[in-house]
């Protein structure tokens, strides 16, 4: 089959994205990994970056499967790409990335925001095994979601259909639809920690401007360190929300440029929110340096 100019570019853009999420990801789950193994103790950070990893390796190859069949395979891919097996794991993949990274702003915001309420200092001071609840509940949202996804008919776009026809499609596209909305959850939970912690930044600087700076400038320096991060994680989040509704109602021409700008704005969710982990901690940074220049002199 000969391939057309649109189809060897995106090949090569997910192909490069697919190298960049391994890489990024492979360094987060070793390194964390390696840590845990040396201390010997559950950390919270930890154990969400070790979980985010796997999804976003997960999701990663899932997403690269999708447009190497569309590619390579066009007429094999709605068998291949909507049956029960891939489109559990897809949703899958796809639904505990959205709530592994949710979990992890959770986190931030219970570490840096100094709120002094009592339900909120209840869970600060409990933060390890509120993680540990996080992710189980995740994980079974997540399940419940690529289960009851795999139960509904995949909608079929044909041309010159009846009218009778054009109204079922468009039913099973709605039921689509408001399934994955679920993801509205964890995206409402990602905005509200989001919000907190510029609250949080804001009454800290105003209860201390009065004061001497020694911490005050350290606790601020890492209010807006993890505004920052959290801020970009939501920017990811929202424009892969959107790829990802936009992509589910099936109605974007097969292999057209549409089609797959789609794919390749969701394939850089998963190494784009991991490379900003890297860069928002210096311990990574300085590691993942140290990699880059064993390579170089080898």
């Amino acid at each position: 089959m000969e391939l057309s100019s649109l189809d060897v570019l995106h090949v090569i853009i997910v192909s490069t994205e697919l190298f960049a999420g391994i890489t990024v990801n492979a360094f987060l789950l070793i390194v964390n990994c390696n840590d845990f193994i040396k201390v010997r103790k559950l950390v919270p950070l930890q154990i969400l970056l070790i979980c985010i990893a796997l999804s976003r390796l997960g999701l990663q190859i899932v997403l690269m499967m999708h447009s190497l069949v569309s590619v390579f395979f066009p007429h094999k891919y709605e068998d291949f790409i909507y049956s029960v097996k891939m489109m559990f794991i897809w949703m899958l993949f796809s639904s505990i990335s959205s709530w592994f990274t949710t979990c992890l702003s959770v986190f931030y915001c219970l570490k840096i925001s100094v709120f002094t309420q009592s339900c909120f200092l209840w869970l600060k001071f409990r933060i390890l095994k509120l993680v540990l609840w996080l992710l189980l509940g995740s994980m079974l949202a997540s399940l419940s979601t690529a289960a009851v996804c795999i139960v509904l008919k995949v909608p079929q776009v044909f041309t010159n259909v009846t009218e009778e026809k054009t109204l079922v499609v468009v039913q099973d596209t709605y039921e689509f639809l408001l399934l994955n909305l679920t993801l509205i959850l964890p995206l409402t939970i990602f905005a509200i920690c989001t919000s907190a912690l510029f609250i949080s930044l804001y009454k800290h600087t105003h209860r201390m401007q009065n004061r001497p700076h020694g911490s005050s400038t350290v606790k601020k320096e890492a209010h807006i360190n993890a505004l920052k991060t959290v801020v970009s994680f939501f920017c990811f989040f929202i424009v892969y929300f959107a790829a990802f509704m936009v992509n589910m109602t099936f109605r974007i021409p097969f292999r057209t440029y549409q089609f797959f700008v789609m794919k390749e704005i969701m394939a850089a969710f998963p190494f784009g929110h991991s490379i900003i982990i890297i860069l928002s901690n210096s311990k990574f940074q300085q590691s993942f340096r140290r990699i880059l220049c064993l390579k170089r002199k080898q």
